[in-house]
């Protein structure tokens, strides 16, 4: 795992880990594709197939397809908006090439 300040989802491969640790919550996002995600943490007790938006500062400006510290991490999970607490680390793993088929 590898320490990040910020990640832009569209530069990550497929299968990426993310653990973002928030003020309140430690989320597990798997990148599917772009910020097509499945997430699983806080208020998701199953992985759950999500759209990250990006991050925010809690205002209507978004950083579209971004997770940052210090930013909240704003979610559409089936028609919904979901917003975290300020993220304070990030974590990023790439997916094991070796087994990829």
């Amino acid at each position: 795992m590898k320490h990040v300040d910020g990640v832009r989802l569209s530069e990550l491969q497929p299968l990426t880990t993310l653990l973002v640790w928030t003020w309140n919550s430690l989320y597990e996002v798997i990148v599917a594709e772009g910020s097509n995600v499945l997430v699983q943490g806080g208020s998701f007790t199953e992985p759950t197939p999500a759209h990250v938006d990006g991050a925010s500062m809690g205002s209507s400006f978004v950083i579209g397809g971004w997770i940052g510290v210090g930013l909240l991490v704003e979610f559409h999970v089936s028609g919904k908006r979901v917003v975290t607490s300020p993220v304070i680390a990030i974590a990023a793993e790439r997916p094991d090439v070796s087994i990829a088929r």
